[in-house]
């Protein structure tokens, strides 16, 4: 078996689409999300698409299958929000280390149906409560939360998914960097606690606008030179943008990363109605160009892409070569 830095050195690897979007297609009730565990919940659950890791992980596992099938080599574990943070808004604090477990288990059984080699990458999400920006317009010194609260959230859902069996750790969609370094702390934390082997990291940050800037201010270069102390496996972008949006950050960080590179950008921008129509051959095409300009290491597709669009984008890439780690140099001048 090749190891995934192996196989990041002869080609451009996929990495699978969007979660949401699917489990959307199969049009849940409340008392599907709540299954029979929950059926007698005191709050209103549906929406809380990681629940399902737990209530529902045949359509989870079914969806991993989909994505693995269209050619995806890594697949991201349904943990977006998996955190005891983000899990307050439904009182399901307790329920996140096996909220991760679960997730990781479910990721695991859809590539031994698939038979075949696939990463499954443990998805840390940003949280819904921000260390760098005040929620408050009127204190702008405050916080609704402290870096060691958002370290030992993310510090318990590092522990479910490693115990889960992911192979990567996927810290990603980040708006504010200050939370990401809580990850990346949380992580390494957990290793030397631990005394386990360390997991590959993949980091991937989220430019909200033409700026060119994450929603926490910072330049693409200084999202870069914030998270580089990580030695991540590999840094990208995904989310807020689509692919035709996305290009010129991409480029810039293929420019300036020493690491491998990773994209996977919405199904173009959202219509009036808040839905992503841009066809998978329209997305595929896009990454192509960025394959062809050797810009990209790792591409898929985030909010509103599909298993087709996943096929469309490996059919396009699968012969383009990889983008080769540039050599930095370690002398000042």
């Amino acid at each position: 078996m090749k190891t995934i830095q192996d196989c990041l050195n002869e080609r451009i690897l996929i990495i699978d689409g969007a979660m949401g979007t699917m489990i959307q297609r199969h049009k849940l009730t409340e008392l599907d999300y709540r299954g029979e565990r929950f059926k007698d919940w005191h709050l209103d659950v549906k929406g809380n698409n990681d629940l399902l890791n737990i209530t529902q992980p045949v359509i989870i596992t079914g969806i991993h299958k989909q994505y693995l099938d269209a050619g995806a080599d890594i697949i991201e574990t349904n943990t977006f929000s998996s955190t005891s943070i983000a899990m307050a808004d439904y009182e399901m604090q307790s329920l996140a280390y096996e909220l991760n477990v679960a997730a990781a288990q479910c990721a695991r059984e859809a590539v031994a149906q698939a038979g075949k080699q696939a990463w499954i990458a443990g998805a840390i999400g940003p949280l819904n409560k921000t260390l760098s920006l005040s929620p408050d317009v009127n204190n702008p010194g405050y916080r609704a939360v402290t870096f060691d609260e958002v370290v030992e959230a993310y510090y318990e859902q590092v522990k479910g998914l490693v115990d889960g069996g992911v192979d990567i750790l996927l810290i990603e969609t980040i708006f504010d960097t200050l939370n990401a370094k809580a990850a990346i702390y949380a992580i390494k934390k957990y290793f030397r606690d631990t005394k386990k082997e360390s997991l590959p990291i993949m980091i991937s940050g989220t430019i909200t606008d033409a700026s060119g800037r994450t929603l926490s201010g910072q330049t693409l270069e200084a999202f870069y030179t914030s998270i580089m102390h990580a030695k991540p496996l590999s840094v990208g972008l995904n989310c807020a943008l689509g692919a035709k949006e996305m290009r010129p950050h991409i480029e810039e960080l293929s420019q300036i990363a020493s690491c491998y590179v990773s994209a996977y950008p919405n199904a173009g921008l959202p219509n009036a109605m808040g839905e992503y129509d841009e066809n998978p051959e329209d997305t595929a095409h896009y990454l192509e160009d960025w394959a062809k300009e050797g810009f990209v290491n790792i591409v898929g597709g985030c909010c509103g892409t599909t298993p087709d669009h996943i096929k469309h984008i490996a059919e396009e890439v699968k012969n383009i070569k990889t983008r080769q780690l540039p050599v930095v140099e370690k002398e000042l001048v």
